[in-house]
């Protein structure tokens, strides 16, 4: 698997950093770098790209709109000298947030979730995906077309399934929403993530799944509208 890049800042020695450390993973292949939003908006509207690394604070046009300009599809890495933009930049699905000055581990961290993220999306069939789960004393396969929902409880998770009983794990909701394929799942409340494709129905801020009835958070609507009106 090869992971097409391409990079966009107005820094020149910032898009050197980023050159040197990509050319350390084998499997990123970084096309193009762009110090202005203009050029960089040209080369996507000819080539496929997978992976943007995308400064924030820019002349003219920053990162944040250029991404909404642009209406890629590529995964969103930021790099930024302002962490005062971190919370926009979770908002609009990026990947990670770097900030400057990174080092290469920082950076190579970011880079494997495009390539998980990547793993997820060549899969074709959605029954063949599954994550390796620590509970019960033991490391678990979980096939994630088996997931009925999840559901936070304080410092640990509750995962439900429709022909079992649900498995209880030690892990934040944020750790298991970063290892689920998105859109397939979303998070509707800050206590529950759950699989588009098992929704049976929507009404009056509920969401319901079979039988069960899951609170659609006021935080969490207008993302979960998105996702679910675009399928």
């Amino acid at each position: 698997m090869t992971i097409r890049a391409i990079a966009l800042d107005d820094e020149p020695l910032a898009l050197e950093v980023i050159k040197t450390f990509c050319s350390r993973i084998d499997y990123l292949d970084l096309k193009h770098c762009f110090t202005t939003p203009t050029e960089a908006m040209n080369y996507l509207k000819d080539n496929q790209v997978d992976l943007l690394f995308l400064d924030i604070n820019m002349p003219g046009m920053n990162g944040l709109d250029f991404l909404k300009a642009a209406g890629s599809n590529a995964m969103v890495i930021f790099t930024t000298a302002y962490s005062e933009y971190a919370v926009e930049g979770f908002n609009v699905k990026a990947l990670d947030y770097l900030l400057k000055p990174f080092k290469f581990s920082r950076f190579e961290q970011a880079v494997e979730k495009a390539k998980e993220q990547m793993n997820y999306m060549n899969i074709a069939d959605p029954s063949a995906q599954y994550l390796y789960i620590r509970a019960d004393y033991s490391t678990q396969k979980i096939f994630i077309n088996d997931i009925l929902f999840i559901e936070g409880m304080d410092n640990y998770i509750k995962l439900h399934f429709d022909d079992k009983r649900p498995l209880l794990v030690r892990m934040s909701m944020k750790a298991i929403a970063e290892k689920l394929p998105e859109p397939a799942f979303v998070r509707v409340h800050r206590s529950y993530i759950v699989p588009v494709n098992k929704i049976t129905a929507v009404k009056n801020k509920i969401v319901y799944i079979g039988t069960n009835e899951i609170p659609v958070g006021m935080n969490y609507q207008e993302h979960f509208n998105e996702v679910f009106n675009s399928k």
